[in-house]
């Protein structure tokens, strides 16, 4: 018999117990006494409590539990059968209400492994196998049936797949994929079949990591709940000092066993550990795994954020800024024409130009007589129209700036951005500026982190002063740190840390250091595993900024809700003591006021599953 069984068992057992001696009681059947049907139901419950305090004795642990042996055994010893069983089953409902209030915090997270991929389609000379997911090599081409979960992460190989990563990101819109796209497992497949090549094993997969680590958030214990723990070890004396004075006061020893059954608060202290893993099951729902309930904690205490640069507040790639485009002509058509040319060439910008296009839903062309210039551009016709793209020496050649042109020539001099020039026909149509951009939701993001309590912003990158300058105007940061090797980082965060607690924001290799010294680090882990993710406490799997912020608000939140519940739910207990010490409360009262305490404060903890948002109307 498993322990929530026992736990039932002897909740049946109590309640049986005290309903046939309750029958017996009012029916006065023949020479049969209530008071040893009480005793008898309140004994296995007795026993099985007093075997377990051993036992967590003899490896060190103390509980509050012992309180509630103390008051069953002192309610048999004075002959009150009554309390004994009304404090035995006040107990043993306890537990299995713990064990429902757990049950449901933890839903969620196995419900992530509940669904890991089971099996795949590996394609071969002789057609398609279903195999087993751990039997998935790197470098093995898998086909993905609609609505199948992908079985590991890999590169998709198709043109175009419909991919639902809600699982995974918490994001609730299905996101498209193009070819060479990075896929990861635990996703859905909410379009048409497709193919992918496996870049991982099962094990070292996406999904496998967020499995791993809600197996450790549930079992790893945050300083806050060993603190709790700690305290019991101050309470179980307190309860005997107050119940044996309010014995020597009155003469009654009544008296001192209703103090002892009031302060039976067993899953009083389990209330913060129904909140934290609540709160990590929340945070795993909105794509933020937390390795752990410390980490959890840690992060609702931290007031300084410190944030790489690239990767992390800005995109971290080429992306298109503006385009400049000459009077006559339309910025649009433009990019499908330079888009179109530059499906002929290996340029790394080529594929951020025909990602916009696409995005733009615009109609590509077929590019012919294309010449790539390396370095410098291309020339080729699309459409029937001439064209040149690529640097200004290449385009312009020894031609002037058209006046149209220099506002935004001055406006980029000395900035770290590729500007493209495009010519068609021989003439300057259009300037591409591209550059790092700041994330879409910067700005916001950094916003809530303010409202939440963050004091100061740091940015850390390697990257040179006249870059960080320019993002960190954008977002009003407090302070910069250009030019920093990866143990200038760490030293950074080091001296941040030295004055308040600090969350380290990277997602680069070069950030693992950095977010392994701070007191939480928080790595943006959407592009795949990384050493950043493993350095990092807690992993935002969406490729946006505002998770951080929700992290440290779900943090926050949870924290308080564990707090609340343990300063209610003793302050409550103690006037209940106080109470019973001057006889306002009888042992069966106290039994049933205690038991609502209990309830009331692990409904409460309960609260860290949700969002805390107010509805709307």
């Amino acid at each position: 018999m498993n322990e929530s069984a026992l736990r039932r068992a002897l909740l049946a057992i109590a309640v049986l117990g005290l309903a046939v001696g309750i029958g017996v009681w009012q029916t006065g059947f023949g020479s049969i006494q209530a008071g040893p049907i009480w005793t008898v139901a309140t004994l296995p419950v007795v026993v099985t409590l007093a075997i377990s305090i051993l036992r967590d004795f003899w490896i060190g642990r103390f509980g509050v539990d012992a309180i509630a042996l103390v008051s069953m055994s002192a309610a048999l010893l004075f002959d009150q059968p009554l309390a004994a069983v009304v404090v035995a089953i006040m107990y043993a409902g306890g537990t299995v209400l713990e064990d429902f209030a757990r049950g449901r915090a933890e839903r969620n997270l196995k419900a992530l492994t509940d669904r890991s991929p089971r099996v795949a389609h590996r394609k071969s000379a002789q057609g398609t196998d279903t195999i087993s997911v751990d039997q998935v090599a790197i470098g093995d081409e898998l086909l993905v049936r609609a609505g199948e979960l992908l079985p590991v992460d890999g590169i998709l190989l198709d043109a175009l797949a419909s991919l639902d990563e809600s699982a995974v990101t918490g994001e609730p819109l299905t996101e498209r994929r193009r070819a060479g796209d990075m896929l990861r497992s635990g996703t859905l497949n909410a379009g048409e079949s497709f193919t992918m090549r496996a870049s991982a094993l099962a094990e070292q997969s996406t999904y496998a990591a967020i499995v791993r680590m809600v197996a450790a958030a549930q079992t790893a214990k945050a300083p806050f709940i060993r603190m709790a723990d700690r305290f019991a070890l101050f309470l179980l004396p307190a309860t005997l000092l107050v119940a044996g004075t309010a014995w020597y006061v009155s003469g009654d020893p009544i008296r001192a066993l209703a103090v002892l059954v009031v302060a039976t608060p067993c899953p009083l202290i389990l209330a913060a550990p129904v909140a934290f893993i609540g709160g990590v099951s929340r945070a795993a729902r909105a794509g933020i795994l937390m390795k752990g309930s410390a980490a959890l904690e840690a992060l609702a205490q931290v007031r300084t954020a410190i944030f790489d640069k690239t990767g992390t507040l800005t995109v971290g790639g080429a992306e298109l800024i503006e385009i400049d485009a000459a009077p006559g002509h339309d910025a649009n058509t433009l990019l499908q024409l330079l888009a179109s040319l530059e499906q002929a060439s290996h340029h790394v910008l080529a594929d951020s130009i025909i990602r916009v296009a696409r995005g733009r839903n615009l109609v590509l062309s077929h590019p012919y007589n294309v010449r790539e210039y390396r370095g410098a551009g291309l020339k080729g016709r699309v459409d029937k129209v001439s064209m040149a793209a690529g640097s200004r020496a290449l385009v312009l050649v020894d031609k002037p700036l058209p006046r149209w042109a220099e506002s935004g020539e001055k406006r980029y001099r000395g900035e770290p951005v590729l500007r493209v020039f495009v010519a068609l026909d021989g003439r300057l149509a259009g300037i591409f500026t591209f550059g790092d951009a700041l994330r879409v939701d910067a700005r916001g993001a950094l916003s809530n982190l303010r409202s939440a309590g963050i004091r100061r912003m740091v940015m850390l990158t390697g990257d040179d002063s006249v870059a960080a300058k320019r993002v960190s105007a954008l977002l009003a940061l407090d302070t910069i740190v250009a030019d920093a090797m990866p143990a200038e980082k760490v030293a950074a965060v080091e001296a941040e840390q030295a004055l308040a607690p600090t969350m380290m924001v990277g997602d680069g290799i070069n950030d693992a250091p950095a977010l392994a010294a701070a007191t939480v680090g928080v790595a943006m882990g959407a592009r795949g595993a990384s050493a950043s993710s493993e350095a990092a406490d807690v992993i935002v799997l969406t490729d946006r900024l505002q998770p951080v912020a929700d992290a440290v608000r779900i943090a926050q939140r949870t924290r308080t809700i564990a707090l609340q519940s343990i300063i209610a739910g003793l302050a409550l207990s103690a006037v209940a003591m106080a109470a019973a010490a001057m006889g306002q409360i009888t042992p069966v009262a106290g039994a049933l006021l205690q038991e609502g305490i209990d309830i009331a404060v692990i409904l409460n903890a309960l609260r860290a599953l949700g969002d805390g948002r107010p509805e709307r109307a």
